[in-house]
């Protein structure tokens, strides 16, 4: 199970990548596109648009099911991927490199707030049992 040592998690299985400029790129794990599947469709929030922690905000779909992403902390999106709309089956290659989208965080302290990779690690443990 690949969950790298410098990104932040959520429990809905997003993770979070501080960026030097403050702002944070934001993408589904590895556990999660594992679960899904072959993925076939990506659609990432509208840059501007400003996001609420735990909000619906980006949809990733699969040959199985689709499922919603959820904002990990609150700010404004401030891009897309464009690669992973075109090729969703990047998120299948690399769940980390293939981010979603971009945010500006509202407050960056929010990220304190969130898992890191050894308490992720212990709840997709504690989910597969």
């Amino acid at each position: 199970m690949n969950i790298p040592n410098d990104l932040k998690y959520t429990a809905s299985h997003e993770w979070v990548q501080a960026q030097a400029d403050g702002s944070v790129r934001i993408g589904i794990t590895d556990h999660a596109q594992d679960l899904l599947g072959d993925m076939v469709f990506v659609e990432n929030p509208v840059p501007g648009r400003h996001l609420v922690a735990g909000e619906e905000c980006a949809v990733v779909e699969s040959v199985k099911a689709a499922s919603d992403v959820y904002a990990p902390i609150a700010g404004k999106v401030l891009a897309t991927n464009p690669d992973v709309e075109v090729a969703p089956e990047a998120l299948n290659t690399d769940a980390y490199e293939a981010w979603l989208f971009s945010l500006q965080p509202d407050n960056p302290a929010d990220l304190n707030g969130l898992l890191d990779a050894v308490a992720y690690r212990a709840l997709v443990e504690a989910d597969s049992h």
